[in-house]
């Protein structure tokens, strides 16, 4: 057998590595720890006689518990309170954390370095529910949407996730563009922002979901029943046994529907932004 025989029969036989076996087997475990309790409240949604055991399939099938809570009029307002708030929630939060992002690379501008620690700063140490409640009280934001949108809008980690990000880009588009008079503002709308499509998605996304499951800040700072969001009614109507059950359904086939369409605007919306979703886990990690 010549020695380029020898070469090429080496590169075919590849040696067996136990890792990648072991690491897929886990992460199969881990999606099925995973799916099966999200399976089990969707079969118990459409269960007629829904108990507190794991079955695979419905005994009984019905779109009665989904039909009890998608036909009552009251949870229409708080529907549309939660879509507005996750739609003006995430824009504002998006705005915040590039505009502050931009603004800490930027390497030259004095006291950089402390407003970076003074962000980190809260990270570690955070003033408590009582002194945030205090605030937006003299603020005189209690009872309006602002008090749900603004404390959460201003997320460091966020913030912190997109400065990495910018930092990514190779300064010598920075430099291009001052040679050529694009003022920094320009720069930032030009230049940085259509290069973080992956950033904006993800991090967007993680805005939008925090938005829509919110329920604490809402049950802080909101006390008029008119602005309830729509996880807020969905708990009281559920807990409170508020939605009529007859013999076709009950109360625990109920409560899983009503699970389900709590979650099903995301996970009709994630399809279309994971690609996005994957590329922005990253984002920061490559650097010129």
């Amino acid at each position: 057998m010549s020695d380029s025989t020898t070469l090429v029969y080496k590169k075919k036989k590849k040696k067996f590595k136990i890792f990648p076996l072991v690491n897929a087997i886990f992460f199969i475990i881990v999606a099925c720890l995973i799916m099966i309790p999200i399976y089990r409240v969707i079969i118990s949604s459409i269960d007629a006689n829904t108990s507190y055991n794991f079955v695979w399939l419905p005994s009984k099938f019905t779109w009665g518990g989904y039909t009890a809570v998608l036909t009552r009029s009251s949870l229409y307002t708080p529907f549309l309170i939660s879509v507005v708030t996750t739609i003006i929630g995430t824009f504002v939060g998006l705005l915040v954390v590039t505009l502050g992002g931009y603004v800490l690379i930027q390497w030259e501008m004095p006291g950089r370095n402390f407003f970076a620690y003074m962000l980190l700063f809260t990270m570690i140490f955070d003033g408590g529910m009582i002194p945030k409640y205090l605030v937006i009280k003299q603020l005189g934001l209690m009872n309006t949407l602002w008090a749900v949108i603004l404390p959460m809008s201003i997320n460091v980690y966020n913030l912190v996730l997109m400065r990495n990000f910018f930092e990514g880009i190779p300064e010598s588009l920075f430099e291009a563009a001052q040679i050529d008079g694009c003022s920094p503002m320009g720069i930032f709308f030009k230049i940085v922002l259509p290069l973080s499509k992956a950033a904006l998605a993800s991090i967007g996304l993680m805005f939008a979901v925090s938005f829509w499951n919110d329920y604490t800040n809402f049950k802080l700072y909101i006390t008029k029943n008119k602005l309830f969001n729509f996880q807020i009614q969905l708990r009281n109507m559920v807990i409170d046994s508020d939605i009529p059950v007859d013999d076709a359904v009950n109360q625990e086939t109920i409560g899983n529907a009503a699970t389900i369409i709590a979650i099903l605007p995301f996970m009709i919306i994630y399809p279309f932004c994971q690609k996005y979703f994957v590329q922005g886990v990253n984002v920061g990690a490559v650097k010129e």
